[in-house]
């Protein structure tokens, strides 16, 4: 769910080389947080060791065992979520109130629902073999866990996208090595702590702090499955990596998400679901509104209010009450911004609010204002690559056609939102546009609902998170298959004489129709067949 998954290069400046630490600190301020190991490649392959010895006796416990694990650990939760969101708020810049709603009490509601569901969502499933079940036979599903998932966290949201895996993973059955953000390791180890303190046996969930190459040791460290989120470049990496070993992954690599507006809308919600959507996390969410098409007949004042809300908005350093947008996570971040929002202006786009840095809310952060573009066009890098910051870039159209083309006209296609009064037709355009989630009067948010899943199509990613896809992408089904008349030889055993191939024929036209009725004609046959077999 972020732009730019930084490398070990790229990071040079919070490493300190000699030491092999990282530094962390708060974007807002600059200054420093904490310090955390760079852990080696040796580290690495010795906490998947301890993950894999301590998954025998986890995945060997009852549902009921581990949820209560996790419920302990949500208690642990609730009564530090203020020191949680303020530690969110110090290694992120984005508002504690946001820390709050968009992080903690997400993960309070998944970590109940899967600590009570899990064992209903995995129960094993009876599969219907059609007219196979008349001659003694059935089947079934039985999910049983992967082993070790190891997991890649991005910044931008260091608390839920990583808690929400790694409560899937353990309810699954799972052992988990969780590499935490490069930008955000202290929240990392926190939840870490957290479980540590609820009583999680030693090794079951291991953290491995570090840079790009820790991350990149984790993907060869022989673990069962990759789940990570970052960038289509390193997520490509990530996969060419786990290609040589047929490590199966998860990718959640971004989005740019289109959010249509019809002439029907109720203007007033779909301006103020705009501004949220775009500006939430300072737009910095692989969710986030990053083109916004409106019906050129309600443009001018659906802009205008949307511009109006857009400079109403209060932006200051993160832990300040009262804050709607906060810093930034990190300076380069803030660079592609303003590469975008330069591009766009350069071609001719329109700024009507914010469309710089923000300055004087402390030495050094790295704050970029709420920014509304207009007399953009797909040409643009504003509209055609993850911006990932408070930017919002409106577009008009004409038609419905002209929406949904202008919608799938990405490479991603991870989230999209339609605004219409008409359910019917916001249903029939969400079923055109190319995206693992369209929300219709909705925006943003569906990450946080536990039930429902979480992924994309295109360069948006592979496989899901969330919800029950979520959860069977972490547990690995096996078929069972018995036959209870196994007295009676198969019919389709040796030896293949002109009998058989005549009954052979018959199963080809009648039994393979589906249908008793038919199938009953060839009973003399088999029965034939059956007692010459004996």
């Amino acid at each position: 769910m972020m732009a730019t998954q930084t490398s070990q290069a790229q990071t040079a400046d919070s490493t300190t080389e000699a030491a092999r630490e990282i530094v962390s600190r708060d974007p807002a301020t600059g200054e420093e947080v904490g310090r955390v190991p760079v852990r080696s490649p040796e580290e690495v392959e010795r906490a998947v060791e301890r993950a894999r010895a301590a998954q025998k006796s986890w995945g060997a416990l009852s549902f009921r065992e581990r949820g209560g694990c996790v419920l302990r650990a949500r208690e642990i939760v609730l009564r530090e979520m203020e020191e949680i969101a303020e530690l969110i708020s110090i290694e992120t810049g984005k508002p504690i109130a946001e820390a709050v709603s968009m992080e903690i009490t997400p993960t309070l509601d998944l970590m109940q629902y899967f600590a009570r569901r899990a064992a209903r969502l995995l129960k094993p499933e009876k599969l219907d073999i059609g007219l196979y079940r008349l001659l003694g036979r059935s089947s079934r599903i039985v999910y049983r866990p992967l082993g070790v998932v190891g997991i890649i966290s991005p910044w931008n949201f260091p608390w839920a996208i990583p808690l929400g895996e790694v409560v899937l993973a353990l309810m699954a059955g799972n052992a988990v090595v969780l590499k935490p953000s490069e930008l955000t390791p202290l929240v990392g180890l926190k939840i870490g702590g957290v479980f540590t303190r609820a009583g999680l046996p030693e090794g079951v969930l291991e953290i491995v702090t570090g840079d790009g190459s820790t991350g990149q040791s984790l993907t060869v460290a022989g673990v069962n499955k990759i789940m990570f989120t970052g960038s289509v470049a390193t997520g490509r990496r990530v996969a060419e990596a786990a290609a040589r070993t047929l490590t199966p992954v998860v990718l959640e690599l971004g989005g740019k998400d289109p959010m249509i507006v019809f002439d029907d809308a109720d203007i007033n919600a779909a301006a103020g679901a705009a501004v949220w959507g775009a500006f939430a996390n300072a737009g910095q969410a692989c969710a986030s509104v990053e083109r916004c098409y409106v019906h050129e007949r309600i443009a001018t004042d659906f802009i205008s209010r949307v511009v109006e809300r857009a400079k109403a908005l209060k932006q200051n350093v993160g832990t300040r009450e009262g804050t709607d947008i906060g810093a930034m996570s990190s300076e380069r971040q803030l660079r592609v911004v303003e590469e975008h929002v330069g591009d766009a202006v350069a071609r001719g786009a329109r700024v009507l609010a914010g469309g710089r840095r923000a300055e004087g809310f402390s030495e050094g952060g790295a704050f970029y204002e709420p920014t509304v573009l207009t007399g953009v066009d797909h040409t643009m890098t504003v509209m055609r690559e993850e911006t990932f910051g408070p930017v919002l870039p409106l577009m008009t159209f004409a038609t419905e056609d002209e929406a949904v083309r202008l919608a799938n006209d990405s490479p991603f296609g991870l989230t999209a939102s339609v605004w219409t009064r008409d359910i019917r037709r916001g249903e029939r355009v969400a079923s055109q546009i190319e995206a693992g989630t369209v929300m219709v009067n909705e925006v943003l948010y569906t990450h946080g609902i536990a039930q429902t899943p979480w992924g994309g199509v295109k360069q948006s990613g592979i496989g899901r998170t969330h919800g029950r896809l979520g959860l069977l992408e972490l547990v690995a089904p096996h078929h069972i298959h018995v036959n209870r008349l196994a007295r009676l030889h198969d019919v389709w055993w040796f030896d293949y004489t002109p009998q058989a191939a005549t009954l052979f024929r018959g199963l080809a036209r009648r039994f393979a129709t589906g249908s008793a009725l038919q199938t009953m004609l060839l009973a003399p046959q088999m029965l034939r067949r059956f007692r010459s077999r004996k």
